[in-house]
């Protein structure tokens, strides 16, 4: 039987799983060797510190992908920087509700500059463009990217470097896992923690003992996510994987072959782990082949535009999760703050990559306010002592051990075209999982490096 077959070539393919994700988390190692010309060792300098904070503006470097599959994402996510640098600045937007720096403008008096280049989603470039930015324009924290391949190569970097990283949007287990960095903070749901938070909801609504096959770009998020969504599945719900259909990350447009092997499979879940534009070109030919007419969909990680790129008649009932959705405003006033503002000064309601660049931008001028210095040491610190604050999200802090953020993960359904009271009412929240019931005990193998 054709299922058999996919299930044959699945376990031929998993011999080599493990090489494969260390060979995709460990991608920035292979990045040219760039040696630091910064003294370490001296208390009075470590990285662009103190001699980027001399003047009357600090740098942050920004960098995003505005071109390659994941560029919709990329200028929702610099969207989101842009309205965080101009409320810092002014005082303005969520600064007067975060106690440290309820009236201030800038941080530590301070204007924030910035720069953003687009990553063209390739880690290669996403280096090279936060290296000039760090070493000629001495920035003091550098931040942005989409893809996980770009988020571990700019850990790395920031690292190697001294400058402090928080990290854009990377749902890769190993960005807080085996490749955690001193100098990275990640605030998005890591897949263990989206797999942990969506596995109860899908056995309530599509039931237990069930045979799923997945469609996986063959980089670290595309595996990570496989792995964390099959492990809850089966172990919360008994279901069975098929296999995977594991496609190159940025380098196809055509799934057929892929969508022909799920489509012969004898699956009864389809879990599309695609990401951006490879999402909704994927989910358009799954479409086509008939599948989302015999199988559920379920996509872990719903991209920004997913849902209005494909609409109802496709997303309509696809359960996964989201970083962030727009109707939480609803019930939190901080969300309702950050979703008009951004609504005011861009005319669309904001996605989660805004959201991860907004908040998380908060969240670091909190803690250089409380170390009252940008020393990245002291702000590491301020970062790791667990601090909590309220954001549009609830209550969120950072754990010291491996530098995730503790934040609630939004599980989502697809509203039906009947459903939706505007263009934008794409999604209904159906659960808010809070952070400590998903984070792992284990820390996903980070061990911290030690060094300042």
């Amino acid at each position: 039987m054709e299922g058999e077959r996919i299930v044959a070539q699945h376990k031929k393919n998993r011999v080599s799983r493990r090489r494969v994700l260390q060979g995709a988390a460990a991608a920035a190692g292979t990045l040219p060797l760039i040696r630091a010309p910064y003294a370490f060792a001296a208390d009075e300098t470590i990285g662009n510190w103190p001699a980027g904070a001399k003047g009357s503006s600090v740098f942050i470097g920004v960098s995003t992908p505005l071109t390659g599959p994941y560029s919709a994402d990329g200028e929702d996510n610099l969207k989101g920087y842009q309205l965080a640098f101009e409320h810092l600045n002014e005082g303005a937007g969520l600064v007067p509700h975060v106690p440290s720096l309820a009236g201030k403008k800038g941080v530590l008096g301070k204007k924030i500059v910035y720069k953003n280049g687009d990553t063209q989603t390739n880690p290669n470039v996403a280096v090279q463009l936060q290296t000039e930015y760090i070493t000629q324009d001495k920035a003091i924290m550098i931040t942005g990217c989409l893809a996980s391949n770009e988020a571990i190569a700019l850990e790395k970097l920031a690292q190697r470097y001294r400058v402090l990283n928080m990290v854009g949007c990377s749902g890769a287990n190993e960005t807080t896992g085996v490749d955690c960095q001193k100098y990275a903070f990640r605030s998005q749901p890591s897949a263990y923690m989206a797999a942990r938070a969506l596995a109860p909801v899908l056995g309530k609504v599509i039931g237990k003992n069930k045979k799923a096959i997945y469609l996986v770009p063959d980089y670290a998020y595309g595996h990570s996510v496989e792995q964390s969504t099959g492990e809850f599945t089966e172990k919360l719900l008994g279901w069975k994987s098929l296999g995977s259909q594991v496609y190159p990350f940025a380098k196809t447009s055509d799934y057929s072959s892929y969508l022909l092997n799920i489509a012969n499979s004898g699956a009864d879940v389809f879990v599309n782990v695609a990401f951006g534009g490879e999402a909704v070109a994927s989910c358009k030919q799954a479409k086509q082949f008939g599948i989302l007419d015999k199988m559920k969909m379920v996509v872990p990680n719903i991209s920004a535009f997913q849902g209005k790129e494909l609409g109802p008649e496709i997303m309509g009932g696809v359960y996964g999760t989201m970083d962030f959705w727009w109707t939480l405003s609803e019930t939190n006033p901080l969300a309702k703050i950050f979703v008009d503002t951004f609504y005011a000064k861009f005319k669309y309601r904001p996605s989660w990559p805004a959201h991860i660049a907004y908040t998380q931008t908060m969240v670091w001028a909190d803690a250089v306010t409380r170390a009252k210095t940008f020393d990245p040491r002291k702000v590491i610190a301020a970062l790791e002592a667990g601090h909590k604050l309220q954001m549009p999200l609830g209550e969120v802090w950072y754990r010291k051990e491996d530098h995730q953020q503790v934040r609630a993960v939004p599980v989502v359904v697809g509203k039906t075209k009947a459903e939706m009271r505007n263009d934008d009412d794409l999604f209904k929240i159906v659960g808010l999982t809070p952070g400590p019931e998903v984070m792992p005990p284990d820390f996903l193998g980070c061990k911290m490096p030690t060094n300042a």
